[in-house]
């Protein structure tokens, strides 16, 4: 429970400082996270399939790659009710490792959905299902969620909001780019976003 704690503490301070990079009064800028979390769910249902009527192969590293978007959106909103980073943590560290009965991965989907839309709210426990549905422990939301909040901050650095940022790489998107760097480098090193940004400063097309 302590790793996971220091996963998720590490993970808010991070949030809160992407957000700020974006915007330094993003508190009270009126963001619908909640919003970003169904939108990103439904874009989600389609990597995964849900056509009965044709044959779909699930892209379980695209879905884990919303997963863990989502978690950027539901950090966000745990951060905006005023609580402190200690207390979001211990209770995103228990609901994280909450286990319910759910098999099928739409509904668990849908019960995320669901808590964004009737509630404007981040239902960590639907997204725990989610994830264990798709074989993705802890572990791994905190190695894809620094690799995806590092990029953040490589694209926001290098024009994002300018519109001047290039997303192609010699043929690759960077997230396909970021993807394959995660996996080369050691996550549990105590200066892995340090390594991977310079990672993505020495592959970026100039």
């Amino acid at each position: 429970m302590l790793i996971a704690q220091n996963q998720i503490s590490q993970m808010l301070t991070m949030q809160d400082a992407m957000n700020a990079r974006v915007s330094e009064t993003w508190r009270d800028n009126g963001y619908e996270w909640y919003r970003a979390i169904w939108v990103e769910c439904a874009e989600m249902l389609d990597h995964h399939g849900w056509k009965w009527w044709k044959h779909q192969e699930i892209d379980v590293a695209q879905v884990q790659l919303e997963l863990v978007d989502i978690f950027h959106f539901g950090l966000s909103l745990r951060l905006m009710t005023g609580a402190t980073v200690s207390d979001i943590t211990s209770q995103l560290a228990h609901e994280l490792t909450q286990q319910s009965d759910e098999t099928d991965f739409k509904i668990a989907l849908e019960n995320l959905a669901s808590a964004a839309v009737t509630n404007k709210a981040f239902d960590a426990i639907a997204l725990a299902d989610c994830m264990r549905l798709m074989n993705m422990d802890l572990d791994e939301l905190f190695r894809q969620y620094v690799g995806k909040n590092t990029l953040n901050f490589f694209r926001q650095d290098h024009g994002y909001k300018e519109g001047t940022y290039i997303k192609i790489w010699h043929g690759e998107e960077d997230n396909e780019v970021l993807a394959k760097l995660v996996n080369e480098l050691d996550a549990s090193a105590t200066d892995f976003q340090q390594q991977l940004y310079s990672a993505l400063e020495a592959k970026y097309p100039s």
